[in-house]
């Protein structure tokens, strides 16, 4: 068993913790009475969730925006969690980009496997040297399972997710004996802003069997707590990873194309056709504008919704095109 309340000056750091299981692990750690480090791009809603558990626990938080798709902002994240006495690290960051490969903007495929992989990685060797000195503390992974098979139309994604499951997996094993404890989480589908960023529609992310976040989050520390190696929450995900481990690939591959891939493809459609017709809208208005401003918002108008709270970052940002929209810090599942 792992020591679930905190020891004093220690924190719990969660990635991905603007939203979705990031902000559930989050919150729910705070709730055990652990200080917590909140890492994400999205300033607003890390200093809205930090307000949040300060007024409901009055534990001490702190805010480190970051770009993880970033390697020098990564390697600063790094240098600050080496230098902290962390005792629960939720390598929980992670997003998607749908369609088929050669279809894909590049950048934005490079981003997934910076976020999901590298930045696993990497987060982990900064914790773990501290924890095994101290031979105490506990890593909790966010996986997939879709990284139990491939996954046509998000190939990048499930083998990023492949890596992250093999390796907390292994994490776990190797750790045996040492005081600190692994365990991967593997969700299914989950409701959560996962399905949107990746380019598919709200409507088919509802039409979807998916779980609460807090049910996730809360399965997750459960699992953590109890020096668990895995946990898929939800029957439906279980079946699901089942069926991606069991079933021979010949006849998987089949089902994916007649079943889950025309429902993945029409959510793109759905979900492009509208940001096309969203942006031809705001434009049309903006030229009527354009008098009274001399056209200085044509630029703004005609940028694809969710993009522009991006425009204040680095130029360039992957997965800059609507079709893959590229994730702030949305967590995996």
């Amino acid at each position: 068993m792992v020591k679930s309340e905190p020891d004093s000056g220690s924190w719990a750091v969660i990635t991905g913790a603007s939203s979705g299981i990031g902000a559930a692990l989050a919150y729910q750690l705070a709730e055990r009475g652990y200080a917590t480090v909140l890492v994400a791009r999205r300033v607003d809603r890390l200093e809205a969730l930090a307000g949040r558990i300060r007024n409901d626990f009055a534990t001490e938080v702190a805010v480190i925006p970051c770009d993880l798709a970033d390697r020098v902002q990564r390697e600063g994240l790094c240098a600050d969690l080496a230098s902290r006495s962390v005792a629960v690290l939720c390598n929980n960051a992670g997003f998607a980009v749908c369609g088929e490969i050669a279809d894909t903007d590049q950048r934005a495929q490079r981003s997934v496997v910076q976020v999901n992989v590298v930045a696993v990685q990497e987060l982990t060797l900064a914790v773990l040297p501290g924890m095994l000195a101290r031979r105490s503390g506990a890593i909790l992974i966010t996986g997939s399972i879709s990284g139990v098979q491939p996954v046509p139309t998000a190939a990048t994604y499930a083998a990023s997710k492949a890596f992250v499951n093999s390796y907390a997996e292994a994490l776990h094993v190797e750790l045996d004996g040492t005081g600190v404890h692994c365990t991967l989480l593997s969700p299914g589908p989950v409701r959560t802003e996962f399905y949107r960023v990746g380019g598919v529609s709200a409507e088919r992310e509802n039409s979807y069997a998916a779980i609460s976040t807090d049910r996730v989050a809360r399965a997750g520390l459960t699992a953590l707590f109890g020096a668990r190696r895995t946990v898929t929450p939800g029957r439906t995900a279980q079946l699901q990873a089942w069926g991606g481990r069991t079933i021979p690939r010949r006849l998987l591959f089949p089902a994916l194309r007649r079943l889950v891939l025309p429902w993945l493809r029409a959510g793109l459609v759905d979900s492009n056709t509208r940001r096309s017709a969203n942006v031809q809208y705001r434009s049309a208005a903006t030229v009527a504008r354009r008098g009274s401003d001399g056209g200085r918002s044509l630029a703004r108008a005609t940028t694809p919704v969710g993009q522009q709270h991006r425009g204040h970052r680095r130029a360039g940002r992957s997965g800059a095109g609507p079709e893959s929209a590229a994730a702030d810090d949305v967590p995996a599942e």
